[in-house]
This record gives structure tokens, C-alpha cells and sequence, in this order.
């Protein structure tokens, strides 16, 4: 269901997966920041699929969101076929945290919202950004987990 979602283009399974997603959400306060796509592959794919479900958890649950705090600076390879060190190696130094972001995060518990969590090589990379960023917390909200060999 979600490749259907992702590659697809079946956007209207996004508030489904996360109206599923919104029951995991920590209690205390929180904001949504969705793991970003570079903008080749957003005009490629012609949305980007965690910002969607971020989107609607936020309606539903009133947690905030930061749509655009959180970039991918550089453009990488499709993840898919690649292993974890690979991935890792792949997505180094990709996300930036824009300026404004210090004042939105001030220690706050963010939660990283992504459809798909395979190797952790994109959520640690995001992490380590918003940490650097002055996030007190960053819990990972993604639809399904991948189980790889490598």
C-alpha cells in the first residue's frame, strides 16, 4: 500500500496511513517536522509523501507543523537498492536546518514524520540536524519498518 502511495501517485491513501500513524504520537507536546525530499524530486514525483501525512496528522491531532524547517541540501540517489552503509554514506551531510528553526524548536520534542523506515540512515541524519538545531528530543513517526540483511 504505501509504494502505491509513494511511487504511485495515490495521495488519497495519505490520510488513511496517517490517521494510523496519529495513534503512536508521543503525549507530550510536539512538533511535526516531515522528512524533506530535494525539489528535483519533488517536481519528479509531485509531492512529497512524509509532508502529506504530516500535514494531516497535524490537523488531526493540533500537534504544530514545520513544513519547510528542515531541507535536504543536496540531491541523493534513490535509497531503495542501496544497504546501510551505503545509505548512510548516501545521505552524510544532506539535511540543513534553516535559521529560523532555533527559535520554532527551543529544546521542544520534535517528531520526525516519514512513510518508510528502512536502514535509519535518513531518520539519523535528520536527527542529528534538528539536535544541532537546539531540538530537545527527536522520536522517529514513520508507517512501516523494513527489516534488511546487510
Amino acid at each position: 500500500m504505501i509504494l502505491k502511495f509513494k511511487h504511485g501517485g495515490r495521495i488519497g491513501l495519505a490520510p488513511f496511513v496517517a490517521d494510523a500513524m496519529t495513534r503512536h504520537l508521543p503525549s507530550e507536546s510536539c512538533v511535526l517536522v516531515p522528512v524533506p525530499l530535494h525539489r528535483w524530486r519533488i517536481w519528479r514525483r509531485g509531492f512529497n509523501q512524509s509532508a502529506l501525512l504530516a500535514g494531516h496528522i497535524a490537523k488531526t491531532s493540533g500537534h504544530p507543523l514545520a513544513l519547510d524547517l528542515l531541507r535536504r541540501a543536496k540531491p541523493t540517489p534513490l535509497l531503495r537498492a542501496l544497504g546501510a552503509k551505503a545509505r548512510a554514506n548516501a545521505v552524510k551531510g544532506v539535511f540543513a536546518v534553516r535559521k529560523e528553526a532555533v527559535a520554532v524548536f527551543g529544546k521542544r520534542t520534535i517528531v520526525l514524520v516519514d512513510d518508510v523506515y528502512t536502514s535509519g540512515a535518513t531518520a539519523n541524519a535528520c536527527a542529528a540536524a534538528l539536535k544541532r538545531a537546539g531540538a530537545g528530543k527527536v522520536i522517529v513517526l514513520c508507517w512501516a519498518r523494513v527489516l534488511i540483511d546487510d
